[in-house]
């Protein structure tokens, strides 16, 4: 038997978790700027109070970060027995790559620390270099992420490199690019399998600005999340920051990725920026597929909770 899967087709579930021996796999549309855990919240306090279990198991399958979209599966009861069998299928990706600058995090909840020549880079280059990608390889995780680290999470390590080196330390470290050193350092390479790789559009550049001219603010295009002027979020995101580099007019590329469990599509932009004698970073980032969930059949949050309405 399998679980019980919850998707478009689901109106609603019933009241008693025994009807579902196997437990329930809800396929999310994660929002933008939530974490994997805000969504897991909303769904348990819901399905804790249809199904009138306190004890209720309610977990997800594979991390998004923050600022991706995408298939999140919410695994119910019986069915988090699953998770890590879920979590070993492959997954495939539609990314937002820009070219000509990096930041700490390889995506926008990081402001720019560098910027790279990138008037070079065009279709033809991209799609050359993305052919160097496919197979198995060995792949760096970002400093900023929730690999595990002798049982400590890296994010928590890159804290600790500048918390008692103070603002200025941390700003130069960030400038001279020890971040990606420290990545090198601190962690151990992962072997993954991309299999397939398809740019899917291609922006050329549109500014003026070259790779030595920072410009004078880029916190000028910092998001405020308590700003009145942007789109009103929920609670659970509103602490997520997140950059816009927009107006820069720098090179922009949407890929789409076939890969392994593991695989930080991050860190794939990172190496793709210097695979092509520049930076890069991501802009954008929808998980479209995890194993035979597809995003297409994926429900929103609202709809979840619909689905464990009392």
């Amino acid at each position: 038997m399998k679980p019980f899967i919850a998707d478009k087709d689901t109106v609603a579930l019933s009241c008693d978790i025994a009807d579902y021996p196997e437990g329930i796999v809800i396929p999310v549309d994660k929002p933008y700027r939530w974490t994997s855990a805000d969504v897991i919240r909303k769904v348990k306090y819901a399905a804790i109070r249809h199904f009138g279990k306190k004890n209720l198991k309610v977990g997800h399958a594979g991390t998004l970060d923050p600022l991706a979209t995408g298939v999140l599966l919410v695994c119910i009861g019986n069915a988090t027995k699953m998770a890590e069998t879920f979590q070993s299928h492959d997954k495939e990706y539609i990314a937002g790559v820009t070219f000509g600058a990096t930041t700490p995090s390889y995506d926008l909840e990081k402001e720019i620390d560098r910027f790279f020549p990138y008037k070079h880079i065009d279709e033809d280059g991209i799609r050359k270099a993305l052919e160097g990608f496919i197979g198995e390889q060995e792949q760096i995780a970002p400093l900023f992420s929730a690999k595990s680290v002798d049982g400590i999470r890296a994010y928590e390590l890159a804290r600790r490199l500048f918390k008692e080196a103070g603002r200025d330390a941390l700003d130069n470290a960030v400038g001279e690019g020890t971040f990606d050193e420290a990545a090198r350092e601190l962690i151990r390479s992962s072997k993954i399998n991309v299999t397939e790789l398809e740019l899917l559009s291609f922006e050329p550049s549109t500014g003026d600005f070259q790779a030595a001219d920072k410009p004078a603010s880029l916190t000028e295009g910092c998001i405020n999340h308590e700003s009145p002027m942007q789109e009103p979020v929920s609670k659970a995101s509103s602490r997520i920051n997140v950059t816009d580099n927009s107006a820069l007019g720098l090179p922009r590329a949407v890929i789409r990725m076939a890969c392994s469990k593991g695989t930080y599509v991050r860190a794939f932009a990172r190496d793709l920026g210097e695979a092509l004698g520049s930076g890069a970073h991501l802009d954008s980032l929808q998980r479209s597929r995890s194993g035979d969930f597809t995003a297409g059949r994926a429900v929103s949050v609202e709809e979840a909770i619909a689905m464990l309405a009392i």
